[in-house]
């Protein structure tokens, strides 16, 4: 099949997925690149623009060629017998919509199915799910009661329901921030959580090429400012990753054992990462993500390089379940 590597997208991820798209041209060559656009049009772009494009967390990448509407390109896609490699995050790419469009087509692509992202993607019905899986979730408070909550709890954290939760955190630590919850949930759904106090850790998930999965090395997270927040991921030094994580043999134990819990209930395939936060009460789930960053600092590669798991081998495994499952 041939091999095409769709990036971009159509929602604000779209300026990091160009350093996933880097990544995985660079392991992947021999591969075409199609950029998604912010008007859902899609063009084709040469290796020298992406790989000499030099701001890919500050700037848009513009091709300067006509493109094609989506639904277009993915018709283009099946008579073209393409399989599509995805550097995308959030938004339609990864709630499911641009993953059925492929499915209707029959056109494969890696990462999980339209069901799964969706569900994955709403962190209310994914926090539901992983619990009816085994994890433990903090526990939903609802906008109307967030002034008792927090009185109760002293701090809550609120973001998107349905986005990348790296954009739009909010952390309530004084009654002034209550009111940017509220403001925030105006425009968009909200969950809000209780502050759990404690480790940051993710934890990666892989699907072998003959249906077998995998939990990877647990990483800890310390962020550069407190807060792992979109800044603390992609733009501080100071935030440091610690793969494998420093966690007890039994801690790190139990966070493989309910990455994968969270990646079976779900249903995800190909690959996902799941956080949690290490409290001295023990583990707490907080979301899965189907479409973890590729770029060369994000959190996957380092855990498979731990694991001794080479990222070009890694994208053939995902690209062998892609073929397999169109066959099907």
């Amino acid at each position: 099949m041939r091999i095409t590597i769709l990036f971009g997208g159509s929602n604000r991820e779209r300026l990091v997925s160009v350093a996933s798209a880097q990544a995985l041209h660079q392991a992947l060559p021999e591969a075409d690149l199609w950029w998604w656009d912010v008007e859902d049009n899609v063009h084709t772009v040469q290796s020298k623009q992406l790989l000499e494009h030099a701001r890919p967390f500050e700037d848009e990448f513009k091709p300067g060629t006509r493109g094609i509407p989506l639904a277009q390109a993915l018709d283009q896609a099946k008579a073209e017998g393409r399989l599509l490699v995805l550097g995308l995050h959030g938004g339609r790419a990864e709630n499911g919509e641009l993953q059925l469009m492929c499915e209707a087509r029959g056109v494969p692509f890696t990462g999980s199915g339209s069901a799964s992202s969706h569900l994955a993607f709403d962190k209310i019905a994914a926090k539901h799910f992983a619990a009816l899986g085994g994890v433990t979730p903090p526990a939903n408070i609802a906008l109307d009661q967030i002034d008792a909550a927090f009185a109760e709890y002293g701090r809550l954290i609120a973001k998107p329901a349905r986005d990348g939760s790296s954009y739009g955190l909010i952390f309530v630590n004084a009654k002034q921030d209550l009111v940017a919850v509220r403001n925030a949930a105006r425009h968009e759904d909200y969950v809000i959580e209780p502050y759990i106090a404690g480790v940051e850790a993710t934890c990666g998930v892989l699907e072998r090429p003959d249906g077998s999965i995998v939990s990877l090395p647990p990483i800890e997270i310390i962020p550069g400012e407190g807060n792992f927040d979109y800044a603390a991921k992609y733009l501080l030094k100071s935030t440091q990753e610690i793969c494998p994580g420093r966690f007890t043999p039994e801690v790190t134990a139990t966070l493989m054992d309910h990455a994968m819990r969270a990646h079976r209930a779900m249903s995800c395939t190909g690959y996902s990462r799941s956080d949690f936060i290490v409290s001295p009460k023990g583990l707490v789930y907080l979301e899965t993500n189907t479409l973890p960053g590729l770029t060369k600092s994000s959190l996957y590669p380092k855990a498979l390089k731990v694991e001794g798991i080479a990222f070009v081998a890694f994208l053939h495994g995902l690209i062998e379940l892609a073929e397999a499952r169109v066959r099907k």
